[in-house]
C-alpha cells in the first residue's frame, strides 16, 4: 500500500505530513515508556523484520499481491508507539533508498500503514486481551484478528484521504470497494504472519512481548464451592527475568531477516500489490509522478549494474535490512538514552534529600 508522487494533490500531502509529524513526536514520547533495557535493542530488529517480510508478497486473488504491512507485528511485540516508530522507519528507508513510496507521500504512507494500523491493532487486541480467558495463547489469537482488522483498516484511511485529496475523478464508491474488499484478503495473508511471529516469540521469550505484559494466569482458590481470585501474598512469584539474555533472540531474528529478503524474496509474487492493482484497475496511475530517486543505485530493489536478477535482487535485500537495523537501533538507542537521562534526573531530587 505505499502510496506514490502524484496519487493524492499536495494541500493534502502538506496536511497529511503535519498529522505525520504529530503522531510521530507522540511516538517519540510514549517510546521511552515502552523501551527498557531489555526491549530497546529488539525494537531496530522489529524493524528490520518487517521490512524483509514486506519484500514477501504474496498472492491473494488473480493477477494481485500483497504483502505485511507490520502495524500490528510492531505494536504487539514493542508497543503501540515504538511500533508507529518502526514502521516510519522501514517507510523512510523503502522511499530514501529503493524509490518505493513517494517523497511527498510521505505523510500519507506513514499516516495509513504505520498510525492507522498500530492504533487500530492495539485497540482490538487490548479490547480481546479483557475478554477472553488471560494467557499467552490469547495474545496469539488477539494477534491474529488484530492484524486482520488493522489491514482493511488502512485501505478505508486511503480511501477517505483519496476522497478528499485525489487528483483523478474516479468515483470513490468504486475506490472504496476495490480497495476494501482486496486488502481484507490481504488482511488474512497479515493475521497469518502475525499470529506466528507473535506465537514464535512467546514461545522462548513472552517477557519480551509487550502485548503479553500482565497477562499471567491469576491462582484461583475454590471458597464455599466458588472459584475466587487468590489473595497477592498467596500469589507465586514470577521467575526473574531481567537477567536472561536477549542476544540469542536478537541474532535469530537477524539472521531470519537476512535470509528472508536475500533469498526468499527471489520467489515471492511478481503481480502487483492491493493498491498498485486497484491504481491501475481505475485510472488513479495516470496522475502517477516518477519517484525523485528513481535512478538510485537500488531503486526497486535491485542492485545497479548488478545483471543477474537473484544476485541483484538478495543484495539489495541485505542492504536493506542492515540500513533498516542500524537506523531502527540508532532511534531508539536515542529514545532509550533519553529515557535514562530523565529518570536520573527524577531520582536526583530524592538522592540529595537522603
Amino acid at each position: 500500500m505505499h502510496v506514490p508522487d502524484g496519487f493524492i494533490n499536495a494541500p493534502t500531502s502538506a496536511v497529511t505530513g503535519l498529522v505525520a509529524a504529530g503522531a510521530l513526536a507522540v511516538s517519540l514520547r510514549g517510546a521511552r515508556r515502552e523501551l527498557d533495557e531489555r526491549t530497546a535493542p529488539l525494537a531496530g530488529l522489529v524493524a528490520a523484520f518487517i521490512f524483509a517480510v514486506q519484500m514477501l508478497n504474496f498472492p491473494v486473488a488473480a493477477g494481485t499481491s500483497g504483502h505485511l504491512l507490520g502495524g500490528a507485528l510492531a505494536a504487539i511485540l514493542v508497543g503501540p508507539y515504538t511500533g508507529v516508530l518502526c514502521v516510519s522507519v522501514v517507510l523512510l528507508m523503502q522511499g530514501l533508498l529503493f524509490a518505493d513510496g513517494g517523497l511527498t507521500a510521505l505523510g500519507v504512507n506513514i499516516t495509513v500503514m504505520a498510525v492507522v494500523t498500530t492504533v487500530v491493532a492495539h485497540a482490538v487486541l487490548r479490547g480481546l486481551v479483557k475478554l477472553l480467558p488471560r494467557g499467552h495463547r490469547t495474545v496469539t489469537a488477539a494477534s491474529f484478528t488484530a492484524a486482520l482488522v488493522s489491514v482493511p483498516a488502512a485501505a478505508v484511511a486511503f480511501t477517505l484521504l483519496y476522497a478528499v485529496g485525489g487528483t483523478t475523478e474516479v468515483a470513490i464508491g468504486k475506490v472504496a470497494t476495490a480497495m476494501v474488499g482486496v486488502h481484507v484478503l490481504i488482511g488474512i495473508g497479515e493475521a497469518a504472519i502475525t499470529a506466528l511471529t507473535v506465537g514464535a516469540v512467546i514461545a522462548v521469550r513472552p517477557d519480551l512481548v509487550y502485548g503479553a505484559r500482565g497477562l499471567q494466569q491469576r491462582l484461583k482458590l475454590r471458597v464455599n464451592g466458588e472459584l475466587v481470585d487468590a489473595p497477592a501474598a498467596s500469589r507465586p512469584e514470577p521467575a526473574p527475568v531481567a537477567s536472561r539474555s536477549h542476544h540469542k533472540l536478537w541474532i535469530t531474528g537477524l539472521v531470519t531477516s537476512l535470509v528472508l529478503a536475500g533469498f526468499v524474496s527471489f520467489y515471492a509474487s511478481a503481480s502487483p500489490d492491493g493498491l498498485e492493482k486497484v491504481a491501475h484497475d481505475h485510472g488513479i496511475d495516470k496522475a502517477e509522478k516518477e519517484h525523485r530517486y528513481a535512478d538510485s543505485p537500488l531503486a526497486d530493489y535491485g542492485v545497479k549494474d548488478v545483471s543477474d536478477a537473484r544476485l541483484s535482487g538478495g543484495l539489495a535485500g541485505v542492504i536493506g535490512v542492515g540500513a533498516t537495523v542500524a537506523a531502527g537501533s540508532g532511534v531508539f538507542w536515542v529514545v532509550r538514552r533519553r529515557r535514562t537521562a530523565a529518570e536520573a534526573v527524577e531520582a536526583a531530587p530524592s538522592s540529595q534529600a537522603l
